[in-house]
């Protein structure tokens, strides 16, 4: 994967500040908000055992959209990092940086990767 546009993030997390003001009255606060990522999580869990795993997917399932259930992780991870005033962009870039330095050569070398 290449690198995101500068400000890709940053744009993400305005575009749900917005809606939040402009739909969803305000933030939930951050522990309702942690449940709620924690549900979200869940359901991209379910999907994947179901679909990926050794889990019998019910039919009821079947129409359940990953990137959907994908996109709800990402939302709810955007309103806590406006809430707790993370930025999101800069801490991605710091933690891509410090990965690529410790796991490198690591990954390149681990015999099960090639």
């Amino acid at each position: 994967m290449e690198n995101s546009k500068s400000g890709e993030i940053t744009n993400l997390q305005r575009e749900v500040d917005e809606w939040i003001s402009r739909v969803g009255v305000r933030y939930f606060n951050e522990l309702t908000n942690m449940a709620i990522l924690s549900e979200e999580v869940g359901e991209v869990a379910r999907i994947m055992a179901r679909r990926f795993g050794e889990q019998s997917e019910k039919q009821s399932d079947k129409a359940k959209d990953l990137g959907e259930e994908l996109a709800d992780v990402m939302f709810v991870v955007l309103c806590l990092a406006n809430q707790t005033g993370t930025d999101l962009e800069g801490a991605w870039r710091n933690k891509m940086e410090e990965r690529t330095e410790r796991d490198a050569e690591r990954h390149r070398t681990n015999p099960r990767l090639k």
